[in-house]
């Protein structure tokens, strides 16, 4: 009977989340082409100024969706580190909630790793610097410069290098929660950069809880 517990507890959850999953669409409030677009004009009003575009592109979203449909964190100042698949740089929260996340990403130094095998569909637009990425088998590398965008979709995975002073508007859209043990294995498994994953856990739930108030998912 315990058995059989177990696994009719189990199906349940599988029916629910394959349900859910065939209606996520419902939620999201972004579009990729969209914020392609916002990050193309970013780009062009502001040449050679990544403050400027990051400016841009947080004033564009704030007057875009009100607050009672979706946050937006205005704090252009709240970085952190993020070391994730070997790869490292420092991040900026713009949203975060249970379907859709969207970060400013990047590195003066550069930095290369593993993309991570997720359950969302991810798109990098390339703000300053280049990208490059490949999949196993490639003989060809993938270039992604400024302006571009680099969609990686759920279930996938690269390796992925970005240049010197690279920095990128990254959107994901799909299961967010999930992916976020990606995100925060290093820090436990190799850097013990414990500062970093409180603030790092703090802003996301901090984010996620305020928009799940406003029935964001």
């Amino acid at each position: 009977m315990r058995w059989i517990t177990r696994l009719t507890v189990l199906g349940v959850f599988v029916a629910v989340f394959r349900y859910l999953d065939t209606i996520k669409d419902r939620w999201y409030v972004f579009e990729p082409k969209a914020l392609h677009e916002l990050a193309q004009a970013a780009i062009t009003a502001n040449p050679n100024d990544t403050a400027g575009m990051i400016n841009h592109i947080v004033t564009n979203l704030t007057q875009t969706y009100p607050p009672s449909q979706i946050r937006i964190n205005p704090a252009v100042n709240e970085w952190v580190f993020n070391n994730a698949g070997g790869a490292m740089g420092a991040m900026y929260i713009i949203h975060a909630s249970i379907t859709e996340y969207l970060i400013i990403f990047g590195t003066p130094l550069g930095t290369e790793g593993h993309t991570g095998m997720h359950t969302a569909d991810d798109y990098f637009n390339i703000l300053v610097g280049e990208q490059w990425a490949f999949y196993p088998g490639a003989l060809e590398l993938e270039r992604y410069p400024a302006g571009s965008v680099h969609h990686l979709p759920r279930g996938h995975v690269k390796q992925y290098k970005m240049h010197e002073g690279c920095f990128a508007l990254e959107y994901a859209r799909g299961w967010i929660p999930p992916m976020l043990p990606f995100g925060l294995a290093d820090t436990i498994t190799s850097t013990l950069d414990f500062p970093t994953f409180y603030h790092t856990a703090r802003i996301t739930a901090r984010e996620m809880i305020a928009n799940l108030f406003i029935g964001k998912i």
